[in-house]
């Protein structure tokens, strides 16, 4: 059977490419696995720091697999726990980056979500269109949207269907950059590049932070944010970090 996916490494950095041009890399249970096995790979790896997930120069993901769901039955969704596998992603405790180019749409949108931050193509587009379908978003569309967007927009875009561009994806805070569609890849491999080179016990401890204020309140969140800064004085990487500084130099982590 052949691979949905590409897998390279680039420095300390993990790619994993989207590779179904037949489907526009539509989202089929294959591919899920593929992804989702490749990058927990990577996360186990200490050779690597941070990852990239991309498509191809035209399309990221047009969305999930419609010919794979559409006959299916209530029964088996539930049996089959689809989507399931997914749940995997949140998992993944290193950096994970969206290179985003053309569309990302539906579960192509909703997987672009599912990275820490988004490094779109001035091409990109993303939108929910479910609606169309007569269904709903169903891997985190109506609420990894509405955290990052906000209710208002996020209700405009599941009910009426509509993508927003690139500028306009930046502007909502859903893209964290938007760059010339050719420097696409490469930007968000040099934002990897620049993740792992930092000492890999902070990033961890950063990534959790962050992801803690999209899941809590203000009050313990700060209170998780500030046993994170305490627990990296337990590190070689604070006291080279710190050390380097003071002396002027470019810090040497190890990684512990």
């Amino acid at each position: 059977m052949p691979s949905h996916v590409v897998v390279e490494t680039h420095g300390r950095a993990g790619l994993v490419r989207l590779d179904r041009p037949e489907r526009m890399n539509a989202l089929n249970d294959a591919l899920a696995h593929e992804l989702i096995a490749a990058l927990e790979a990577f996360d186990a790896d200490p050779e690597i720091g941070a990852m990239v997930v991309t498509g191809s120069e035209k399309v990221f993901a047009a969305g999930a697999d419609i010919a794979e769901m559409r006959d299916k039955s209530v029964a088996e969704m539930l049996a089959e726990n689809y989507f399931g596998v997914w749940d995997r992603f949140a998992a993944i405790r290193k950096p994970v980056i969206a290179a985003v180019r053309g569309a990302a749409l539906g579960g192509g949108c909703e997987l672009a979500m599912m990275c820490d931050f988004i490094v779109a193509g001035d091409d990109a587009r993303f939108g929910q269109p479910e609606i169309r379908l007569g269904v709903l978003p169903g891997l985190g569309g109506t609420q990894r949207l509405a955290r990052l967007v906000g209710g208002g927009l996020a209700m405009d875009m599941v009910l009426t269907g509509r993508t927003l561009d690139a500028a306009e994806a930046r502007a909502a805070g859903l893209a964290a950059r938007v760059v010339p569609a050719a420097e696409t890849l490469r930007t968000a491999l040099e934002a990897a590049q620049t993740i792992a080179g930092y000492s890999p016990p902070a990033v961890l401890l950063a990534k959790e932070a962050v992801r803690r204020a999209e899941e809590t309140g203000l009050a313990e969140g700060l209170r998780f944010e500030r046993r994170s800064f305490q627990a990296a004085f337990a590190t070689e990487g604070q006291k080279e970090g710190m050390a380097a500084f003071l002396e002027k130099r470019p810090p040497r982590f190890t990684g512990r």
